[in-house]
């Protein structure tokens, strides 16, 4: 059994941050009925990568759910949803403000229909603010939000990560709130509202950036990989012209010198703590620069592995997805796609005690589960599905 077994979700959204979040769910169990566009569906389908049917892209966050087209500018359509959020435990969707109000599909319409109900709307600024009604995406919430000004090289401008970091993590805590709501419904006996901004989600995550401001009124600079108030933690480049990254607290700071041959410098009482290194930055750091460019890279993990000091290489997309402990963990796993044949998903981080392990499923084809739906959920006959294909509302 699988820990959201019985749970029912209709997913409303597109592209990725709420896709992502209703595939964590999916994969963990719950039923999720992803409703597409007649004809086109998620737009993320003709994204690139494309592949001979449907894209990498649509592939990496919508695995394991069932796809209904349905259109929802459609009266009839607008009822199927109606009908269908009837059934259901939870409604994602991320249409800008008040579009399912005029679709008669907003959460007071809704859970009127369904008192138990958790909705969920994200939006890139939320319901209400002075943003309301703007517009924006991942890398507009980056640099909005602050990350991007923390991210790039010391003296350089500002960098996004090279992942969509702010759609990503949105769906991260999506589905934190539907499961929180889920919860709470089991005290309550009723559903609930979630109003979720994407703006306000990236300002959540500056965290230690915002507790410097608020102890130092310290506006965090630009470091590169270096931490603002911990040294050592960089990348160092090794005579191999490969990568490591290094986290060194206290307690690793004997083991890392006397590692490196560095054992009276290291002892020097000016570098004694934390808090004496970081005001010594510059001369730390190129002392270990220096030292660290005369190793290559696998001989400084050998030799900093074996005194306990934390350190990875800096792996490629290439390297660690070939990488046998990634293998041994079981991340990778595959699906087979109608005209796509086998193709290979990256699974949930979980291993369970309890439940099943989550499995990597396959995406659904467009429209794959319509007619399924419309028969198990709202009992229509075939004569009535043909009827609404021939209005276009299928």
């Amino acid at each position: 059994m699988q820990p959201l077994a019985g749970l029912k979700i209709l997913d409303l959204s597109r592209v990725l941050a709420c896709p992502f979040a209703s595939m964590v769910l999916a994969e963990l169990g719950a039923e999720v009925i992803k409703i597409e566009q007649p004809g086109l569906g998620d737009e993320t389908r003709q994204f690139e990568p494309q592949l001979s049917v449907d894209s990498a892209y649509y592939f990496a966050c919508n695995r394991s759910k069932r796809s209904m087209t349905v259109n929802l500018r459609h009266p009839e359509g607008q009822q199927i949803i109606r009908a269908l959020a009837n059934k259901v435990d939870v409604v994602i969707e991320n249409f800008p403000v008040g579009t399912l109000t005029r679709y008669g599909l907003d959460y007071a319409t809704l859970s009127a229909l369904n008192a138990r109900l958790v909705m969920l709307s994200c939006t890139g600024f939320g319901q209400t603010g002075p943003y309301a009604n703007k517009k924006g995406y991942d890398t507009v919430f980056q640099a909005m939000g602050g990350l991007m000004s923390l991210t790039g090289e010391k003296g350089g401008g500002p960098v996004k990560p090279g992942l969509p970091v702010a759609d990503l993590t949105s769906g991260l805590w999506v589905a934190i709130a539907i499961l929180s709501a889920l919860q709470g419904r089991t005290h309550t006996g009723r559903g609930a509202y979630v109003d979720f901004s994407m703006l306000d989600a990236q300002v959540t995550l500056l965290t230690l950036a915002a507790a410097r401001w608020f102890a130092l009124g310290e506006v965090p600079p630009r470091l590169g990989t270096e931490h603002p108030g911990r040294v050592p933690t960089a990348t160092f480049l090794c005579a191999d012209d490969r990568y490591a990254h290094i986290t060194a607290s206290d307690q690793h700071w004997g083991p890392l010198c006397q590692a490196l041959g560095l054992q009276a410098w290291g002892a020097d009482p000016r570098f004694a703590d934390n808090a004496k290194r970081v005001a010594h930055r510059d001369e730390v750091m190129t002392q270990l620069t220096q030292t660290i460019r005369a190793f290559t890279r696998a001989q400084l993990i050998t030799l900093l592995d074996a005194a306990d000091v934390p350190i990875g290489p800096v792996n490629s997309v290439a390297d660690i997805l070939q990488d046998p402990h990634v293998a041994a963990r079981g991340l990778i796993g595959t699906f087979d796609y109608p005209g796509v044949g086998l193709f290979r998903g990256l699974g949930l981080p979980y291993k369970f005690q309890g439940f099943e392990d989550p499995a990597v499923g396959r995406p659904p084809t467009l429209g794959e589960h319509t007619e399924i739906i419309l028969r198990e959920m709202l009992s229509y006959d075939a004569e009535k599905i043909a009827q609404l294909r021939a209005l276009k509302v299928l």
